[in-house]
């Protein structure tokens, strides 16, 4: 029973931690650009590209930074919940589900990082 409440409080920093290096990071792995085809004849759509690529990019940063709000936001939930609950009781279910529902968003956050 003792083991739990530090599990739980090194899952929370872990959580936090790759929530705020993946928001570090965001910013620097753009998205790949695919491969110029050189043979192929100019279209009117490639001066739209650059702009296409600048809105892409603006749409990952904000999802990006509501995923890493969002892990915020459950990490403190579940640092709440495990000050409250007696080390000396059985974890409720509630708790298990966050910690996975953490453990899973800051998986996601640390993939989109990655590229």
């Amino acid at each position: 029973m003792r083991t739990r409440r530090p599990f739980l409080l090194m899952l929370f920093l872990a959580a936090v931690s790759l929530g705020l290096a993946g928001r570090l990071t965001s910013g620097q792995n753009p998205l790949p650009r695919p491969p110029s085809n050189p043979s192929a004849a100019p279209d009117s759509d490639s001066s739209a590209s650059p702009v296409m690529d600048k809105k892409i990019l603006e749409s990952n940063d904000k999802d990006m930074k509501k995923k890493v709000q969002q892990l915020y936001e459950l990490a403190s939930q579940l640092k709440e919940e495990v000050e409250k609950t007696d080390s000396s009781k059985v974890l409720s279910v509630d708790l298990l589900k966050k910690a996975e529902e953490i453990e899973k968003l800051a998986h996601d956050i640390r993939s989109r990082g990655k590229g």
